[in-house]
């Protein structure tokens, strides 16, 4: 499973510290093994759960994406400005696992379970945003990355972001809206997610 999420995100290997690249890895590897998904490209390639997928590519390919800008902006921002200061690890870091809670709300069994009852415990019962604290801290990753998947999206707007939390933000609603205008999301989408795999950690 290591070496799929590798694989598929070979941007991990941007990650200077031994420690934290390792860290990332393992995170990811068991956050999609407990989901039963093969890859990180077995989710819907898409924002939400519920949302638009793109037409071509995967969830992998929006997370190396969002992480490519916003180590993008980070640098474009350093190169001018003498101050300006971020943690290229962290960046890296945290934009590679910003949406790692999605194999919670992605996976078709709790989405199936939510809708059949939905007051029960909700719809879905937590964001990924939620579900990717509860991932980075478990695996031994930063804070600072755990606050980057808690705090991404809406769920953001109730703290202050960190500088990082702020560019990868922006990165990722970038991402959505540029690939909506350009028509690379999928409005008469039949994505179905691959049957669910058992694969140990």
């Amino acid at each position: 499973m290591r070496r799929k999420i590798l694989d598929e995100m070979p941007e991990i290997e941007w990650i200077e510290d031994e420690t934290l690249r390792h860290n990332v890895t393992d995170a990811w590897a068991a956050a999609v093994a407990s989901a039963g998904f093969g890859a990180i490209g077995d989710m819907r390639p898409s924002g939400n759960y519920d949302s638009l997928p793109l037409r071509t590519g995967t969830q992998a390919d929006h997370i190396r994406s969002v992480a490519r800008l916003s180590l993008k902006i980070a640098e474009e921002m350093a190169g001018l400005f003498p101050h300006f200061r971020y943690d290229r690890d962290l960046m890296i870091a945290g934009a590679l696992c910003h949406d790692i809670g999605k194999v919670w709300e992605f996976d078709p069994e709790n989405v199936a379970r939510w809708k059949a009852d939905p007051r029960r415990v909700g719809l879905p019962s937590m964001r990924h945003p939620g579900y990717g604290i509860h991932i980075c801290l478990s695996a031994g990753l930063p804070e600072a990355v755990a606050h980057m998947a808690a705090a991404h999206s809406g769920e953001g707007e109730l703290l202050l972001r960190s500088l990082e939390n702020t560019i990868l933000r922006w990165a990722d609603h970038t991402f959505w809206l540029v690939a909506e205008a350009g028509d690379l999301l999928d409005s008469d989408s039949q994505w179905q997610p691959p049957a669910k795999v058992s694969t140990p950690i």
